[in-house]
């Protein structure tokens, strides 16, 4: 499948020809979430369903499954997916790929630069609609990857905080 631009095209990637698994990731995480937790869903209905574990081993609630996600809620609804190792993006975009490889397969994302003074990664913030994926690097490297609405991944960057 060719790299497409989530940030132009305002097409979502779906359908046979994008990948379940991508080599070396464990799951796939699309701008409508994940295979079992959407974002929009509300911590009632995750919970319900099972999907949401809300014993505090961690620095929150975690996903049932899900051990290198972190779920963001605001106001009882599923805003954003902190993503860590294992995780990819339906065009196979990992911590760990080079930002070169970011910027080829969303080139109509806006680059983000952090504060100066601060140890904040800069960032790529590739939108679609109202819903984005944000790239944090070091200029080389991906090293986090939010997923969700655009809205809360820009505010996530300009404030800077973290999951927990």
């Amino acid at each position: 499948m060719a790299a497409a631009s989530i940030a132009g095209s305002g097409v979502r990637p779906q359908g046979p020809d994008v990948p379940a698994r991508p080599v070396g990731a464990t799951e796939v995480v699309s701008l409508d979430g994940l295979r079992n937790a959407e974002f929009g869903d509300t911590e009632e209905e995750l919970t319900r369903r099972g999907v949401l574990r809300t014993e505090m081993d961690g620095c929150g609630p975690t996903l049932a499954g899900h051990d290198s996600v972190s779920p963001i809620f605001v106001d009882d609804r599923l805003v954003l997916l902190w993503l860590g190792d294992r995780m990819s993006t339906p065009e196979g975009v990992t911590v760990g790929s080079p930002v070169t490889e970011v910027r080829a397969t969303y080139p109509s994302a806006v680059d983000l630069d952090a504060p100066q003074g601060t140890y904040r990664f800069d960032g790529r913030l590739a939108r679609d609609g109202d819903r984005a994926y944000l790239f944090l690097h070091d200029g080389t490297t991906v090293h986090k990857i939010i997923a969700g609405c655009a809205d809360w991944a820009r505010r996530l960057f300009d404030e800077g905080h973290g999951p927990c």
